[in-house]
């Protein structure tokens, strides 16, 4: 039988001593945690672990002794260290001694109430202490394909890796403590610590509670009944700016809050919001002081209200061009005409509401980017509200012409059917059989006849303005899509996978250090880190935006059939 025996490399160079640690009977290994030098007192170890084993839960106990083979010679500690097994009763008792002038070490085990003792190959793994305890094993993501064989090797390191992180309270001995008991393990030179954290986390505290009175302030007045009227309502469900504050919101409440994150998730997921804010933040101000630097807001007033007018005029030329024979296109004169000078009209008021608002438009620039100190996704956002509110002819357009064009092609449709003595039941969500009269059959003829001849200048209406108007929608999703980006980012993690990789552990590798017949083979075990996609895939933050779940058939059939194409939707909102 096979008996591994973890040992932490730190203590490698340690005085002889006594071996504290966790036994896992259901794999035959041991964990080594540290080592008990002498001079020790066994009543004062026994209380020490008893204490140990209550605050951490883990069945701490002396599994056998070390021998620093220097120690040795000079005190002739051999004798001392085998009779220790009578007092700390351990089975079997692992004696591990390092050899002077040798790259080897010898280990061996000793079962002295054991009837037949069987020998046992032994298998000597080397570990990095602090990284196993600081690293966070990760599960296999695609548990699908994963093998039984693997999910239990997972589940095997799982043991050894918890092991050493819920025993942190054993390692905040060190060697310079004045108590009975001197400890070598991989915080034996002092305790890590940082007195600028320390002085960070206390006043953190006050201003945790402070920004947390004020989010509930802000919640509480959000909820309340003044926003459900049907203006705010309409505006807070419509804009995208304030759909991210409200994101953001959620975000702040998260972090504020003092409640204890209970697991690593909850943990990194704390951490990534953030550092998703505090970057978010940070590129908001940059973007801030680069627009007011220079008037860069005067400049933009200034050449917003003359890009806005060539645009109308474009606009216009494409209109006259469609009113006469486009592409040499015979259309209906009657029905051009009149679409034509219905959509100039609706060019001439948004022409003047744009002169009517231009005395304006610098204030509303100027207070608009100081709305950037919120966030880079918050400026982002009120981009795409701006685009929105200076594209709505273009949107009017498309709906009219939509509309339209739809109306047309449903009648077809039914009349279509009427043709072939069938009609849509409602009731039953079906096409049924039915029996026409003459005169039902000649208004039929009649009016699809219109249809069909109207059909083609529709057409080419609806299809110039729904070009238009995905253009438009093209703009607004990527911006969402930049949005969506930095709010799900989880950029502390990809940052701690890039300084300490150590911490986001996928699995281990075993590399041989020494392999000699009669000797145990002894193994050093490094850590393999997660991809930076399976990084991106475990702690992706969700957003409050979601992705259109058409397919490219299903958008070519809206598109097809006139029916309404709206850009990224929010949770909870309807579509037409």
């Amino acid at each position: 039988m096979v008996l591994k025996v973890f040992f932490p490399s730190c203590c490698s160079s340690a005085e002889s001593g006594i071996l504290i640690g966790h036994w896992i009977s259901e794999q035959n290994s041991a964990v080594i945690l540290a080592v008990v030098h002498f001079p020790f007192i066994p009543v004062q170890v026994k209380q020490y672990l008893s204490e140990v084993q209550r605050v951490t839960k883990v069945s701490v106990s002396v599994l056998g002794s070390w021998s620093n083979s220097k120690q040795e010679k000079e005190e002739n500690l051999s004798e001392f260290l085998e009779d220790l097994g009578t007092i700390f009763s351990h089975e079997p008792w692992i004696q591990i001694s390092k050899e002077g002038g040798s790259k080897f070490w010898s280990c061996s085990t000793l079962q002295k109430h054991s009837n037949n003792p069987k020998e046992e190959e032994i298998i000597l793994v080397y570990y990095d202490q602090r990284k196993v305890m600081l690293s966070h094993l990760h599960p296999p993501l695609d548990t699908a394909t994963s093998t039984d064989h693997k999910a239990d090797d997972a589940s095997k390191l799982s043991a050894v890796f918890d092991t050493v992180a819920k025993s942190k309270i054993l390692f905040m001995t060190d060697r310079y403590d004045d108590g009975p008991i001197k400890l070598t393990h991989w915080q034996s030179d002092g305790v890590e610590a940082s007195i600028i954290v320390e002085l960070m986390k206390q006043a953190s505290v006050p201003a945790c509670m402070l920004l947390t009175f004020l989010l509930s302030l802000i919640s509480g007045i959000c909820r309340s009944r003044v926003l459900k009227f049907w203006p705010l309502s309409f505006l807070w469900s419509k804009l995208s700016t304030c759909e991210q504050l409200g994101h953001r919101l959620q975000h702040l409440q998260v972090i504020s809050s003092n409640k204890k994150a209970q697991t690593q998730t909850q943990l990194m997921r704390k951490a990534n919001i953030f550092v998703s804010l505090l970057i978010d933040v940070a590129l908001g101000i940059l973007l801030m002081s680069w627009l007011y630097r220079k008037n860069r807001i005067g400049h933009l007033a200034d050449t917003l209200i003359p890009m806005a007018d060539h645009v109308a005029e474009e606009l216009q030329d494409l209109l006259q061009w469609l009113m006469g024979a486009p592409a040499g296109l015979k259309m209906n004169r009657a029905l051009d005409q009149v679409l034509g000078r219905f959509f100039l009209y609706h060019i001439h008021l948004w022409i003047s509401y744009i002169h009517l608002m231009s005395p304006f438009i610098e204030m509303i620039l100027w207070y608009v980017g100081l709305s950037a100190c919120l966030g880079l996704t918050v400026a982002l956002c009120i981009l795409s509200d701006i685009i929105a509110l200076l594209t709505f002819h273009i949107y009017c357009f498309y709906v009219y012409g939509a509309r339209l064009y739809c109306l047309k092609i449903y009648g077809l449709s039914s009349l279509w059917r009427l043709f072939r003595g069938k009609k849509w039941n409602v009731l039953r969500q079906r096409v049924d059989s039915c029996s026409y009269d003459l005169d039902q059959l000649f208004i039929g003829t009649l009016l699809f006849t219109i249809l069909l001849f109207l059909l083609p200048t529709t057409a080419l209406y609806y299809l110039v303005f729904t070009l238009l108007r995905l253009l438009v929608v093209i703009v607004q999703g990527l911006i969402h899509l930049l949005v969506d980006l930095i709010d799900s980012l989880p950029l502390y993690s990809i940052i701690l996978r890039l300084c300490r990789s150590y911490r986001l552990a996928a699995g281990v590798k075993f590399r041989v250090l020494e392999q000699q017949v009669g000797k145990p083979l002894r193994l050093l075990m490094q850590i393999n880190p997660l991809s930076y996609g399976s990084v991106v895939q475990t702690y992706r933050l969700p957003t409050y935006s979601c992705y259109p779940k058409d397919s490219w058939t299903s958008l070519c059939k809206k598109l097809f059939l006139g029916e309404l194409i709206y850009p990224w939707k929010h949770k909870g909102e309807k579509q037409d």
